[in-house]
C-alpha cells in the first residue's frame, strides 16, 4: 500500500453521480486475520480483503508473532507456524484497537499472551473490561502490568458468557477463544453484527462448530485443533453507507454496488423518513437527490441492528443541511461529537446536550480547513466539503486512510473535484477558508 498525503483540497457545490462497488468489510477481515492464530501449521485464505492501512497494521503483527503472510490483488494468504511468539510489540499495537483481537487466540494457542493496551481513534473510553472478565471466567489469570495485559492460563474451560453490553470486540475475542477450548460455551447477549457472522462462518470453515450467530445468543463446540480453510470478507456496510450520504448531501444520484440492502436498513429507513428517495435491489442500493430538499429526523446510535455509531457523523453532515431540526443521540461511545467543533467552522449549527446533539439545518455551508479528529469524522468532513461553496481542504486523513479504500479514485468516479496535497503545504491560499 502506497502512503499518500494527509490532506485534501475540495471544491465542493458538484452533485456526484454514478456507480461505485463496495469494498471488502475492514471490521471484518481484521477479526478473521486474527482467527489465523488458531491454526497450527495451517495456512487460511481471505479474499476480498481491502488494502488499508489497518489491514497492513494487522499483517505486521501477525508477522511478528511468527506468521507468513502474502497480500496481493484483494487476496491474502496467511500461514501459520506450529509454534508461534506470544508477546505483542507496542509499537504495532498502540497504533490500532483491533489489535486486541490476537489476545484469546493467542491465549487458547500458546497458553499466554502480553498485550500493551491497544490505541486506535480518539471517540472516547472503550475498555477492553468485557474481553478481559470473559477470558477470566474461561480460566485465564490476567494482571495489568506496566500498561499491558498479562494473560496466562495452564488450559481454558468451556463456560457460559454473558456481556453486560453487546461488545462487538469482546465477542468476536471470546468466539475465537471458545473455537479452540473443547467444551460447549454459551456466549448470552453476543453482538450481532454481519462482521460477527463473518467471523463465525470463518470459523465454521476452520472446523469449529458454531450455532446461533447473529443472534443474542452464540453456541460454540470448541476442537482441539483446527484445519487450513479459505474465507471471503463481506461487504462493508460503512464504506456503503458514507458513499450513499455522499449522494445525498450533494443533491446527486449515487448506486452502491455490491453490498447487501439488509446491512444498511438503519441508514436507508432514516433516509427514506427525511425524504431521500432510496432503492434497492439484491445486491445494491442507490439514493437520488437531484434537485430535492430533506427533512430533518432523529435518531438514536445503537448496537446492529440499530443505527450504526460509525454512520454517525457522516449522517449529520447530511442533516446540518436539511430542512428543519435534527437530533442525534451517541449512546455507544462517548467523546464522539469531537468534529461538531469543525462542522461549525463550515457554518452549520450544532448545538451539544451531553450525549445529544440538536442540529438546525442551514442552506448552504461553506469551505473551510478543517481537521479530522478519527476515521468517520474524516469521511464526515469530505462529505460537507463536497456540498460546500468554495474550497475546503480537510487536513489529518491519516485517520480516513485507515478505511476507505481507492476513496480518492471512487469520489473522482462520481464527479468530485478533489486532489491531494502535499503535506505541511499551507491552506492559506485557498477561497472559503474562512469561519
Amino acid at each position: 500500500m502506497l502512503l499518500i498525503s494527509d490532506r485534501m483540497l475540495i471544491r465542493g457545490g458538484r452533485p456526484l453521480t454514478g456507480r461505485v462497488r463496495t469494498q471488502g468489510a475492514k471490521n471484518a477481515a481484521l477479526p478473521v486475520m486474527a482467527a489465523a492464530l488458531l491454526l497450527k501449521g495451517r495456512r487460511l485464505r481471505l479474499s476480498r480483503v481491502p488494502d488499508l492501512q489497518d489491514i497492513h497494521t494487522m499483517a505486521d503483527l501477525l508477522r511478528h508473532l511468527g506468521a507468513e503472510i502474502e497480500f496481493k490483488g484483494g487476496t491474502m494468504t496467511i500461514d501459520v507456524p506450529e509454534e508461534l511468539k506470544w508477546e505483542t510489540p507496542s509499537d504495532l499495537v498502540r497504533k490500532m484497537r483491533a489489535s486486541s483481537l490476537v489476545l484469546g487466540p493467542l491465549v487458547a494457542r500458546c497458553g499466554k499472551a502480553v498485550l500493551p493496551l491497544p490505541g486506535g481513534c480518539a471517540i472516547g473510553s472503550r475498555p477492553i473490561d468485557f474481553h478481559l472478565r470473559a477470558l477470566t471466567r474461561m480460566g485465564a489469570e490476567i494482571d495489568l502490568e506496566q500498561g499491558s495485559v498479562h494473560a496466562r492460563t495452564d488450559g481454558l474451560s468451556a463456560t457460559r458468557i454473558n456481556f453486560d453490553f453487546p461488545s462487538v470486540g469482546a465477542t468476536e475475542n471470546i468466539l475465537m477463544t471458545a473455537a479452540l477450548t473443547e467444551g460447549e460455551t454459551t456466549i448470552e447477549n453476543a453482538a450481532r453484527e454481519p462482521e460477527i457472522v463473518n467471523l463465525a462462518e470463518s470459523l465454521r470453515a476452520m472446523g469449529a462448530a458454531i450455532e446461533g450467530d447473529g443472534t443474542g445468543t452464540i453456541l460454540v463446540r470448541g476442537k482441539k485443533y483446527l484445519d487450513s480453510a479459505e474465507v471471503t470478507i463481506i461487504p462493508d456496510r460503512i464504506e456503503a453507507s458514507t458513499y450513499l450520504l455522499a449522494g445525498v448531501i450533494t443533491r446527486g444520484h449515487v448506486r452502491v454496488d455490491g453490498i447487501d440492502p439488509e446491512y444498511l436498513e438503519a441508514l436507508t429507513a432514516k433516509l427514506e423518513e427525511a425524504g431521500a428517495p432510496v432503492t434497492a435491489s439484491s445486491d445494491s442500493v442507490e439514493v437520488d437527490c437531484r434537485g430535492l430538499n430533506w427533512n430533518g429526523v432523529t435518531l438514536k446510535t445503537l448496537p446492529y441492528p440499530g443505527f450504526p455509531t460509525d454512520v454517525q457523523p457522516q449522517i449529520m453532515a447530511a442533516l446540518c443541511l436539511a430542512d428543519g431540526t435534527s437530533v442525534i443521540h451517541e449512546s455507544v461511545f462517548d467523546s464522539r461529537y469531537m468534529h461538531v467543533g469543525e462542522f461549525r467552522r463550515m457554518g452549520c449549527k450544532i448545538d451539544i446536550q451531553g450525549n445529544t446533539v440538536v442540529i438546525a439545518g442551514v442552506p448552504k455551508v461553506s469551505g473551510a480547513e478543517v481537521h479530522a479528529s478519527d476515521l468517520r469524522a474524516g469521511a464526515a468532513l469530505i462529505l460537507l466539503g463536497l456540498a460546500a461553496e468554495g474550497e475546503t481542504v480537510v487536513c489529518s486523513l491519516k485517520h480516513v486512510w485507515r478505511g476507505y479504500e481507492n476513496l480518492m479514485g471512487k469520489l473522482r468516479s462520481l464527479g468530485a473535484d478533489i486532489e491531494l496535497l502535499p503535506d505541511g503545504e499551507s491552506g492559506d491560499k485557498f477561497d472559503g477558508a474562512g469561519d
